[in-house]
Order: structure tokens, then C-alpha cells, then sequence
């Protein structure tokens, strides 16, 4: 199933360890049009001023989540978030240009470096109504992941 004419549902549904663990991985329909309206309003809009788009993470089945350690309240399982990269941009850069141009729910630098452009991924939610824009950078300090305020 086509999402826009760059994106299909299977970019967002596909992963090994659903495959591996045996996990059902489908969708419902409020989780489909949940990935159409981040992809209408996310996704698309950055591939158009990017280019192409790896999603690393898209929608979790909440057993899919609980398998790979994800959070509870992950929007991942709505079908509202997913993590990506355009390899041919800094990081940081395709960031400041989502705060910048677009509306999301959260954003999420995850494990960027500076001077690293091909470090970490971007995480972007997108809930229509629930829109505040939270703008958050993710560093490991051991074990444990950091969040502060995203200033980029």
C-alpha cells in the first residue's frame, strides 16, 4: 500500500525482529491513517527538500515494542513517530530544519555528535491536535539514555 508516491506502508511496518521473534506486526486502520497523516505532513515534506529517507523505525505492534525495550508510551505504536536519516545530510541540520518549517509533535536528535554528520537519527512524532513541538536532543551516559532540551 502507497503512502504518498514515496513512501509505502511496508517501510514503516518491516523489521527483523518481528521476523525473527515471530511477531505480528500489522497495523489497524487507525494506526494506517495515523502513518498517512506523518508522512503527509513529516516525511514527505522532509524527502522533498532532502531526499530519500532510511525510516530505521516506524509503527511497533506493542509486542514488537515491549520486545526490543521500547517505551510504554512509545508514539511509535500509534503509528505517529519514526525514526530516520537522509545520508546525504547532517543530522543536525535536517533538525533545525524540521523545528523550523514544520509541525510535529516531538523531535528528537538521538545520538548526534558534532562534527559527526552521519551520527544518530532523527525521531519525529506527529498527532493531529497534539502538536507542541517538543524539541529534545538523546545522549547515552552508560547504560542509560539523557534527554535535555533540544537547543539546535
Amino acid at each position: 500500500m502507497k503512502l504518498s508516491n514515496n513512501f509505502s506502508l511496508s517501510e514503516f511496518t518491516t523489521s527483523p525482529t518481528a521476523e525473527r521473534l515471530g511477531i505480528d506486526n500489522t497495523p489497524t486502520k487507525e494506526v494506517t491513517d495515523n502513518l498517512q497523516e506523518l508522512v503527509t505532513f513529516v516525511l514527505q515534506p522532509v524527502r522533498d527538500r532532502f531526499g530519500s529517507i532510511t525510516i530505521s523505525s516506524g509503527y511497533r505492534s506493542p509486542e514488537l515494542n515491549k520486545a526490543i525495550g521500547g517505551s510504554t508510551t512509545s508514539d511509535h505504536c500509534l503509528g505517529c513517530a519514526a525514526d530516520f536519516e537522509v545520508h546525504s545530510q547532517d543530522n543536525r541540520v535536517m533538525a533545525q530544519w524540521i523545528a523550523h518549517n514544520l509541525n510535529f509533535k516531538q523531535l528528537i536528535l538521538e545520538f548526534y555528535h558534532a562534527g559527526d554528520m552521519h551520527s544518530g537519527w532523527i525521531h519525529c512524532s506527529y498527532k493531529q491536535g497534539h502538536n507542541n513541538k517538543q524539541k529534545l536532543n538523546a545522549l547515552k551516559d552508560g547504560t542509560k539514555t539523557i534527554y535535555t532540551e533540544g537547543k539546535w
